[in-house]
């Protein structure tokens, strides 16, 4: 997700940090001056701290607790500002991009990894049944509503590199490994009621995946100077 950028330095913004393993990898090898972990979910912002502090970067990396709408920083205050698979849960994406922008010191760059939709409007079938399946506040958007959202918030370089086709593989081999070869030990520390559901959600979103309409993407887009 974050590709060759250089983050020796910079600041760092973690938007839907959960429990800070993405952070914490950041801060043990890309040598930033602070990474700034942010989370709606108290107890998630808890497990983040704590697994900070056991890799020895709590100088480095910080999490805190926020409530949903524009975060409570200065402008200009990260040189990065990045999230994986959380922005997924904002509706509102020009609200989104203008906030980002805005966090952005010229030149800094918003770099994410998240859930697009193939389609505009409403979600077929198919799709509701997965949305409904996994149960959670979805707010996904088009590739289209996106970039627009960018180009609206004065956001340039704007990139999509789609990646449809490699998690129609990984979601497989995800399913296949909990109704094969795992699904006797969960069974036995989840029940089968619970795997049987997560097998269930697999499959539904299998199903979208391959007549792609859900379209894991990796995003960029550049603050201009």
């Amino acid at each position: 997700m974050l590709g060759n950028k250089d983050l020796s330095q910079a600041t760092v913004l973690d938007i839907g940090c959960g429990i800070g393993g993405a952070a914490v990898h950041i801060a043990l090898t890309r040598q930033p001056s602070s990474i700034t972990g942010i989370d709606i979910e108290e107890n998630l912002v808890v497990l983040a701290t704590e697994l900070a502090e056991k890799n020895k970067v709590s100088a480095i990396c910080k999490f805190q607790q926020v409530e949903s709408g524009p975060l409570p920083f200065e402008p200009g205050s990260f040189d990065i500002v990045f999230s994986k698979d959380s922005i997924i849960h904002i509706a509102d994406k020009f609200a989104l991009a203008k906030d980002v922008y805005r966090l952005l010191s010229p030149d800094g760059w918003f770099l994410a990894s998240d859930w697009l939709c193939g389609y505009e409007g409403e979600p077929s079938p198919q799709m509701q049944a997965y949305i409904d399946a996994e149960g959670l506040d979805f707010g996904l958007a088009s590739a289209k509503t996106y970039r627009q959202a960018f180009e609206a918030a004065g956001f340039v370089d704007i990139e999509f590199e789609e990646r449809n086709a490699w998690y129609r593989i990984q979601a497989r081999v995800e399913r296949d490994n909990l109704a094969g070869p795992l699904y006797d030990e969960l069974v036995s520390r989840v029940g089968e009621d619970f795997l049987s559901r997560e097998i269930d959600v697999w499959n539904k979103m299998i199903n979208v995946l391959d007549s792609g309409e859900h379209r894991p993407t990796l995003l960029r887009a550049r603050k201009k100077l």
